[in-house]
């Protein structure tokens, strides 16, 4: 509560100069960012709602058995496939890690599907594809695939 009092304080403050110092390009920094939100309010809003329906639908004891800690190395496994092919934006990744977390699920599990959602991308390669050549997006996909798998180890190892 206090740091987001801080935060919103900053903010304020620093507008009011920003205002006092160019009143124009403060007006049209404002009216672009509230663009940009308005333009990812929907994917925001939708995200919530599958968030939310998927978290009503999965109870903790389901979540825990496909990747709670004592779901192993199938976890994991599912784990690095779900994060493969979901497209979540990255800011609705570590809130939905915390959340999975809270409700049973296992660390290491947490971990490679927070780092496949983050670098591999299934959904998007024919785009990808088409824009950098389909070795380079091969290669950066399994590269992030092996990365995740690795960085799930590490923490199965140090967390045990």
């Amino acid at each position: 509560m206090i740091n987001g009092v801080a935060l919103y304080t900053i903010a304020i403050v620093l507008t009011s100069i920003s205002f006092m110092k160019d009143r124009t390009k403060t007006t049209d920094a404002l009216l672009k960012s509230w663009r940009m939100f308005r333009n990812l309010l929907p994917d925001i809003l939708s995200i919530m709602l599958f968030v939310g329906l998927s978290l009503s639908l999965l109870t903790p004891s389901l979540i825990s058995s496909i990747i709670g800690e004592k779901s192993g190395i199938m976890g994991i496994v599912y784990s690095t496939i779900i994060g493969s092919f979901a497209l979540i934006p990255s800011f609705i990744v570590f809130p939905l890690g915390h959340t999975l977390l809270q409700n049973g699920a296992g660390l290491p599990q947490v971990a490679v599907l927070m780092s496949t959602l983050m670098s591999v991308g299934i959904v998007t390669l024919p785009m990808e594809q088409k824009l950098f050549g389909r070795s380079f997006a091969y290669t950066r996909n399994a590269a992030g695939i092996v990365m995740s798998l690795l960085f799930a180890y590490i923490i199965w190892v140090v967390m045990r």
